[in-house]
């Protein structure tokens, strides 16, 4: 009976100290002491009826051959929250990488690596924003668009084909236009109602003919940049 005693009065002391531990578990005032957190659902920064301009650089990912800076321009418009259009200009400087050198292997027997390079590209797309997020990182509250987009861009490419078919040393090169799709996949970080800071993917598709002798079959060739850029709305 006594032990029964000393355990209720044991649980009658501890369930209000460990309530109020909870309590203050659950007070998250000292995380926001402004009280200035945004719900969800609400947007600070709005897209609709704003001109956007982007200048950024990246690298080529695409091409084992080839290693290339890439620098590119967007300028683009929504006519609605969710959907727009955008223009897109990008240039690079492609060479021939540490693997190209080592597949030609000067001095000895070696190969010629048979590489496009996409000198420049230019290009108009439709875009779709369906997906606005943001985060708090150390109580700052970072704010995000995700964007889609799709088109068609004029390509420029320079290829080593001559050499490689050939089977000599040569400097000359052939550079082709082509037609092709361009797809985009962009994350639009906000610092504040002008400025982002903006990440992207873009893909560009294109129809170009095998290194071949005996046929002038065409093929499927793809570019892959990725770009870093600063974001200018008005």
């Amino acid at each position: 009976m006594s032990r029964l005693i000393v355990f209720l009065s044991f649980m009658f002391v501890t369930i209000p100290i460990s309530l109020a531990a909870e309590r203050d578990l659950y007070s998250f005032s000292w995380l926001d002491p402004d009280k200035e957190v945004y719900v969800l659902q609400n947007r600070r920064y709005r897209k609709k009826n704003k001109f956007y301009f982007n200048v950024g650089a990246g690298v080529t990912t695409s091409g084992a051959f080839v290693d290339s800076s890439l620098y590119q321009g967007r300028t683009g418009y929504f006519f609605r929250e969710e959907f727009g259009f955008e223009v897109i200009y990008a240039m690079s400087d492609g060479k021939e990488n540490e693997t190209a050198a080592s597949l030609r292997n000067e001095g000895a027997a070696g190969s010629r690596p048979f590489r496009r390079i996409v000198d420049n590209y230019f290009g108009g797309m439709f875009t779709w924003a369906p997906f606005y997020t943001k985060t708090n990182t150390f109580d700052t509250i970072i704010y995000i668009d995700w964007i889609l987009g799709a088109g068609v861009a004029k390509i420029q490419e320079t290829s080593n084909e001559q050499e490689f078919l050939l089977g000599i040393d040569s400097t000359e090169m052939r550079t082709q236009d082509h037609t092709g799709l361009i797809w985009n996949i962009g994350a639009l970080f906000y610092i504040n109602e002008t400025f982002g800071v903006r990440t992207d993917l873009t893909t560009t598709h294109y129809k170009a003919e095998k290194p071949s002798n005996i046929s002038t079959e065409k093929v499927w060739y793809s570019n892959w940049d990725l770009a870093l850029s600063l974001s200018a709305r008005f």
